[in-house]
């Protein structure tokens, strides 16, 4: 059975700033990414292939911070991070700090496929995917206003954002609005062949410095998938490395024998929560069965698979 689940963040996600038509555009923006990626399983397309294409759709979307909507670094440009992985396989592709990659994903890809390598960070990352025909893009294409004017509360309010969870633009003059601290896209899927695979795309946090890198592109922490499992994970990118918290839940499924509900659950809400990692992941086992678990106020996500209709959700 071949299903698929995305996400777009999770987070502090205040239902009284996600207006009636905001939430209506979240919701197109997932549903378009679902539907990439699952007419492609239809169609017995790869689960690589799947994950890729639902997650180059969000960074497509200025909506989610990932690709053109990466949100600003302190210095004021944009460091994008991104990793996928074959469960059936287990080669596994990253990138981290890219700067003119329109759609990270893509690079992480020509790593996985045209390197030896795993990890590749800026500017060598820029510099493959230059070298294998990438689209490009300058400052202007990752420019959006409002991430621009979060840049400008966070360095007056002399703070850095966190990264992982979508953020609706506060509505001038309302006070800053605290939803806008993350931001993270990501897929899980199974193929008809029963093969699966992870991918996960992320702008980083608003006002970082040193070249910060989080979880998305650490294969392990914020990304993985084997012949059991699936995840990409997304929030408080320092507690999901320390936590190692995707492979935990591959871990528990080997080791322990639980269920996919059962081993997301435990690391989410059992591990994570009490540590202070907010945040959740998608999850995708051999059988097709999804998880979406969360401990914050909202995750953006949605799912699909032969045997389940479409579902698009945020609280």
């Amino acid at each position: 059975m071949f299903a698929i689940a995305i996400h777009g963040g999770a987070g502090t996600i205040p239902r009284a700033t996600l207006t009636p038509d905001l939430e209506r555009t979240y919701r197109a923006g997932l549903q378009a990414a679902l539907s990439a990626g699952y007419d492609l399983l239809r169609q017995g397309a790869p689960a690589l292939d799947a994950t890729e294409m639902a997650v180059r759709t969000l960074e497509d979307n200025p909506l989610f911070n990932a690709g053109r909507g990466a949100v600003f670094t302190h210095d004021g440009h944009h460091e994008m991070d991104a990793a996928l992985m074959a469960g059936h396989t287990g080669l596994a592709g990253a990138v981290a700090g890219v700067r003119e990659v329109k759609n990270p994903i893509r690079a992480a890809r020509l790593v996985l496929e045209k390197t030896e390598h795993v990890l590749l960070a800026y500017p060598g990352a820029d510099e493959l995917a230059r070298e294998h025909g990438l689209p490009l893009a300058g400052p202007d294409y990752f420019f959006t206003q409002q991430r621009y004017d979060q840049l400008q509360e966070a360095l007056a309010a002399g703070r850095t954002q966190l990264d992982h969870a979508a953020s609706p633009a506060p509505t001038p003059p309302a006070a800053p609005d605290p939803n806008w601290k993350r931001g993270t896209v990501g897929a899980v899927a199974r193929d008809q062949h029963g093969h699966l695979a992870a991918a996960t795309s992320t702008g980083g946090m608003t006002n970082k410095r040193y070249a910060r890198i989080g979880d998305t592109p650490l294969i392990g922490a914020g990304t993985w998938a084997d012949k059991r499992v699936a995840v990409s994970c997304t929030g408080h990118g320092e507690y999901f490395i320390r936590a190692v918290a995707a492979y935990d839940i591959a871990c528990l499924i080997e080791y322990r024998g639980l269920d996919l509900a059962e081993a997301c659950r435990l690391v989410v809400h059992d591990k994570l929560a009490p540590a202070g990692g907010e945040g959740g992941l998608i999850a995708v086992d051999a059988q097709g069965n999804l998880a979406l678990p969360f401990n914050s106020e909202g995750m953006y996500r949605a799912s699909r698979s032969e045997a389940r209709e479409e579902v698009v959700e945020i609280y």
